[in-house]
C-alpha cells in the first residue's frame, strides 16, 4: 500500500484556503491535515512534521518569507512556495531560504499534485518560473547555483554539518560534498574565492541569502 502524503497550506486568503481543501480532499495519496493563515498558528496546531507545506510567499502577519520557509523546514516539512507574482528575486530568495518549489496560483491541480508528490519523494518542483528565475540572476558576481546547491550551501553555512546538512536535503553525504564542491568551483570562477566553511558563511552574507 503506497504512503499517504501529509500536506498543510499556510495562506490568509480565505477563499483559496476553501479551495485548497476542496482540490486536495478527493485526490488519492494525498491527505490535507492543517491550513492556517500564518506559519506561528500552523505550527502551534500541527503536532507531528507534514510531509509538504503549501507556503503563501506573502503573508499579511508582516512575517519574512524567508524565516517561514527555514522555520518549516526546521519542523521536519518540505515547503512549495506559491504566490501570486513570478518575482523572479523572490524566487531565488525562497530556493536560497531552502524551499523545495515554486509555483504560482494560476496552475491547475495536476500542476500542483506532480509538485508535491515529487518534493514528498525528495525532489525540486522546476516549475518554469523557478528554472528561469535561477537561470537568470542578473547579477554578474553570483554565481548561478541550483536549487540543491542554494539548499546545501544555507544549511552548512549556517552551522549545520555536512551530514545534518545532506539528511535535511534528502541525499547523501557524498552528493552534499559533490554540491558544495560546484558551489566552490563556481565562486572560484566568479572571482571569489572560496574555500573553507567561513568563506561559505561569507559568500551567503554578501550575496544576501541569509536575510531575504
Amino acid at each position: 500500500m503506497a504512503r499517504v502524503i501529509t500536506v498543510g497550506v499556510v495562506d490568509d486568503d480565505r477563499m483559496l484556503l476553501d479551495g485548497m481543501r476542496s482540490w486536495l480532499r478527493d485526490v488519492p495519496g494525498l491527505r490535507l491535515v492543517a491550513s492556517t493563515a500564518t506559519v506561528a498558528e500552523f505550527l502551534a496546531t500541527t503536532c507531528e512534521a507534514v510531509d509538504v507545506v503549501l507556503l503563501d510567499l506573502v503573508l499579511r502577519d508582516g512575517s519574512v518569507p524567508a524565516q517561514n520557509i527555514r522555520r518549516l523546514r526546521a519542523a521536519g516539512s518540505r515547503v512549495l512556495v506559491i504566490s501570486t507574482v513570478p518575482d523572479r528575486s523572490r524566487i531565488v530568495s525562497a530556493v536560497a531560504a531552502g524551499a523545495d518549489g515554486y509555483l504560482t496560483k494560476d496552475n491547475d491541480l495536476p500542476t500542483l499534485v506532480a509538485a508535491i508528490e515529487e518534493i514528498a519523494a525528495g525532489g525540486t518542483a522546476h516549475s518554469p518560473e523557478m528554472a528561469f528565475a535561477c537561470a537568470h540572476d542578473d547579477d554578474p558576481a553570483r554565481p548561478r547555483l541550483s536549487p540543491r546547491e542554494l539548499q546545501v550551501l544555507l544549511d552548512y553555512a549556517s552551522g549545520m554539518t555536512l551530514k545534518s546538512a545532506a539528511r535535511r536535503a534528502g541525499i547523501t553525504v557524498n552528493t552534499a560534498k559533490d554540491y558544495l564542491d560546484r558551489v566552490k568551483a563556481k565562486y572560484q570562477q566568479a572571482g571569489r574565492p572560496t574555500y573553507t566553511k567561513t568563506d561559505l558563511a561569507r559568500r551567503v552574507r554578501e550575496d544576501g541569502l541569509d536575510g531575504c
